[in-house]
């Protein structure tokens, strides 16, 4: 269904923003009803004032036209947009959204999440490959225009790119031509090359733009931006070169040298352009040149391409099919009619299918869009909700005075259950502490043998030693305790020595019986040394300070850890082996690991020093040893 309101389109310029208000026409096509450009000056070209310079713009637009159209499709500056032509292999069509999006990652300059990017699909080549125009911009420049037709009281419909617009715009007006047509499209910042062949389009976008021209002779002249190029616009023109006499006025004299090193400049990227063209992407050579832009109209620009590439040069008329309403001045329109080719094609897309369809609308955009179309159902909603929920809150009032009599009911049968409470709260209290107390009693009773028992332990260890030494090397071996370390958790972990205690001269023994009955004492397997099962009544009993348990950090007022210095008669010469000493002090190792009052872990029970020899004969070696539970004091 066509659209019978009429509808903006604006063209963000570099240079300038155009404005154009559109109605469908009665045969269906577009018909202009009114037009404006405002130049945006220095101010347009930095990206700190761009913004601003719009706004403003835009709004004396509005008001010089006293327009009253509220929806508008914009088109994006063109240094704002990255553009590329791809071409992608015959695949299902399944796979072309795919392999487009990595092509986008591969080839669009900046991080996916920070552009909007869309592409159109333009035709296949003879070998079957898809010919894709891939375009993408930054998020925040198409959020930039969102605010700044939002804040004018537009709505935005749609955002375009420059190449696209152009596209669309000499589809409409020349589509009868069939033959290679390039289009020239000279812009303040940026310029845009089109080629049009049958139903195939390329474009490239060329960092070259008038501003260059202006700001060139500014510097020269000594002038400010905006006076230079109004002089740029009032008496420049591109000098032919070769001999002629050069102007009188001094500044028609700079600008004329200084346009045509810039038509230079470009004639370059357009030879090369045409180059690629008809080398990469199969192009004829082009047969004629239509010249766009706002640049594109100082005198000799269409002699100086004429001269260069040798093909005709006429201005592209982006009105030539488009109806114009009679109260449109056509003499001033046909001076600036080369200009509007982006407005055209930006107009166009409210009309029946167009050859390219980009939309580079951001997802935050579209969201405030929708909520804005969706604001007087939420108004209604509030409303609603308001109703409701001041009649749920009469409806708890009453609910609520019924339950504060309930309430006060139940207060008088809980107290007398609160004071039960609480006496039961004591003497659960009570009986707790009590609990404590026994276990800490019951702890410092099994703590009494404790350290009997290590004793025992380390001369069964010295026994079992020499008797395998005797076994071993067939001579008598003397092993024994010269020294006794302790050490509390918190004295290793400040390096200082603990409480040294006296080696004993004599240890009770113990019999494989007595092993078992130690083993039962504390609680251990008698074969691993480990801790047995616990009972279940046990279980249910709460941890005491008393009770024995295994700890690495432990209490500082535990005794953790033995340092022993053994001495032993040496055997290396009476046995004919060199190592024998050693062998002694290894097997007084293996026997503490094995031992079940000591850690097996061989960073925890360790030796602590190399054998050491004096002049009796002897020897002595260190050994650190861990408990596996630590000697509560």
């Amino acid at each position: 269904m066509l659209n019978t309101k009429t509808f903006l389109a604006v063209d963000f310029g570099a240079g300038s923003l155009k404005l154009a208000e559109f109605e469908v026409g009665e045969t269906g096509g577009l018909r202009l009803k009114q037009y404006g450009i405002k130049s945006l000056g220095a101010e347009g070209a930095q990206e700190s004032s761009r913004e601003a310079a719009i706004l403003k713009a835009l709004q004396e637009l509005l008001a010089e036209k006293a327009i009253k159209a509220k929806d508008v499709n914009v088109c994006a500056p063109g240094f704002h947009v990255f553009s590329k032509f791809v071409k992608l292999p015959p695949v299902d069509a399944s796979k072309v959204t795919q392999i487009i999006q990595y092509e986008a990652q591969q080839n669009v300059p900046f991080p996916l999440e920070e552009v909007v990017w869309d592409y159109q699909i333009l035709g296949t080549t003879a070998g079957g490959e898809l010919e894709v125009l891939l375009v993408a911009i930054k998020a925040d420049i198409v959020e930039g225009l969102f605010r700044v037709t939002e804040t004018t009281g537009l709505r935005l419909q749609l955002t375009d790119v420059s190449p696209a617009a152009l596209c669309n715009a000499f589809r409409y007006n020349y589509g009868e031509l069939e033959d290679c047509t390039m289009l020239l499209d000279i812009g303040a910042k940026t310029s845009n090359l089109l080629f049009f062949e049958k139903g195939k389009v390329f474009s490239r976008s060329i960092n070259l733009g008038a501003n260059s021209i202006t700001q060139d002779f500014a510097n020269e002249s000594k002038l400010k931006f905006d006076a230079a190029e109004k002089l740029k616009i009032e008496e420049g023109f591109v000098s032919l070169g070769g001999a002629y006499e050069e102007p009188e006025n001094p500044h028609q004299a700079a600008i004329s040298k200084i346009a045509r090193q810039f038509m230079t400049r470009l004639h370059i990227q357009v030879n090369q352009t045409m180059q690629f063209y008809r080398g990469q992407q199969g192009g004829s050579a082009p047969q004629r040149l239509f010249l766009s832009g706002g640049a594109s109209v100082m005198p000799y620009t269409a002699q100086f391409f004429a001269e260069k590439l040798n093909v005709p040069v006429e201005y592209f008329n982006p009105l030539r099919n488009v109806q114009l309403d009679p109260a449109l001045n056509l003499e001033e329109l046909a001076r600036v009619a080369h200009s509007l080719g982006e407005v055209i094609g930006l107009g166009l897309r409210n009309l029946a299918h167009c050859p390219v369809e980009l939309n580079l609308m951001p997802e935050s955009t579209l969201r405030w869009q929708s909520f804005n179309q969706k604001k007087p159902y939420f108004i209604a909603t509030v409303f609603s909700l308001v109703a409701v929920i001041a009649a749920m809150g009469f409806l708890f009032e009453k609910l609520a005075g019924v339950k504060e009599q309930v309430l006060a009911t139940v207060k008088e049968d809980v107290g007398p259950e609160e004071i039960k409470e609480a006496a039961f709260k004591t003497a659960y209290g009570n009986l707790n502490k009590t609990t404590g107390e026994v276990y800490q009693v019951v702890g410092w009773l099994r703590d009494r043998y404790y350290w009997a028992d290590v004793l025992s332990d380390l001369r069964r260890v010295l026994i079992r030693v020499e008797q395998a030494t005797k076994s071993k090397l067939r001579t008598d071996a003397g092993v024994w305790v010269e020294q006794l370390i302790t050490a509390t958790p918190a004295a290793e972990g400040e390096g200082t020595p603990g409480q040294e205690a006296a080696a004993p001269s004599a240890v009770p023994g113990a019999d494989a019986a007595a092993r078992e009955a130690f083993a039962r004492r504390y609680g251990l397997d008698a074969r691993s040394g480990m801790p047995a099962p616990p009972q279940p009544a046990a279980e249910a009993l709460p941890a005491t300070p008393g009770s024995r348990r295994k700890s690495k950090t432990g209490d500082t007022n535990e005794i953790a850890t033995l340092t022993l210095t053994f001495r032993a008669v040496s055997l290396k010469d009476t046995s004919g082996q060199a190592d024998a000493d050693k062998g002694i002090a290894y097997a007084v190792l293996q026997e503490l690991q094995n031992s079940p009052l000591f850690d097996p872990d061989p960073a925890e029970t360790r030796t602590d020093s190399e054998v050491t020899y004096d002049e009796t004969g002897t020897f002595t070696f260190r050994i650190i040893a861990r408990l596996k539970y630590p000697l509560k004091l």
